[in-house]
């Protein structure tokens, strides 16, 4: 019988996990069948700095999903959840191994993104359900416009990090699609703009740090 305690402890250990960069992967990566294109030095810095962006994103929605699911009011959200974090634990460990490739590194602030993001992910949640999955449905939109521009920036040559971007986005499309199924309730426009500041902050952070 599992306790309250084993709960806990298990989520610590997931928590670890994120942060520390010891995520394992349900699939394989989009990339590991791709050679390495030639990248300038200057393109290799941008590819690793988009990369650590994207890295952090997934570190913050494992933070998201765990506080949602955490607090969720139904079985079957507490399903959606999970699954969309074994998804995003793909992703996490992905975008780790592709700035190892670029001879690159994490950010130092993961424990912070991480904090702030499960925080910003109870709070969702002590909502009600319908607006955690508001929450999630606004998220990935802005996940999956990120990306888009990742795709647009990233070298033409860096197909490895274009192949898991692809994939990342099409994943967070799904996963937006199935909370909005489950009955989300649409983000005030403040909150909205209040995210979208967040993210400029993360990410401009993120791409150096």
């Amino acid at each position: 019988m599992i306790t309250r305690i084993d709960e806990l402890i298990g989520d610590f250990d997931r928590a670890l996990r994120t942060v520390f960069g010891t995520a394992a992967p349900g699939r394989s990566s989009p990339a590991a069948s791709l050679s390495d294109g030639t990248l300038t030095e200057r393109e290799r810095r941008h590819s690793a700095g988009l990369m650590r962006v994207n890295h952090v994103g997934e570190i913050c929605a494992q933070a998201l999903y765990q506080a949602q699911e955490q607090f969720a009011g139904s079985n079957a959200l507490v399903e959606q959840f999970r699954h969309a974090a074994v998804e995003e634990e793909d992703h996490l460990a992905w975008t780790a191994e592709r700035i190892a490739q670029l001879g690159s590194h994490v950010s130092v602030l993961n424990p912070l993104w991480f904090a702030g993001a499960y925080l910003m992910g109870a709070a969702a949640a002590r909502l009600g359900d319908a607006s955690s999955l508001g929450f999630v449905v606004e998220t990935e939109r802005q996940v999956e416009a990120h990306l888009s521009s990742h795709l647009e920036s990233l070298p033409a040559g860096d197909s490895r990090s274009r192949a898991i971007v692809t994939q990342m986005r099409s994943d967070e499309a799904a996963h937006g699609a199935a909370a909005q199924a489950l009955g989300a309730k649409a983000v005030p426009l403040p909150v909205r703009a209040a995210m979208r500041a967040v993210s400029r902050i993360m990410t401009t952070t993120a791409y150096y740090i």
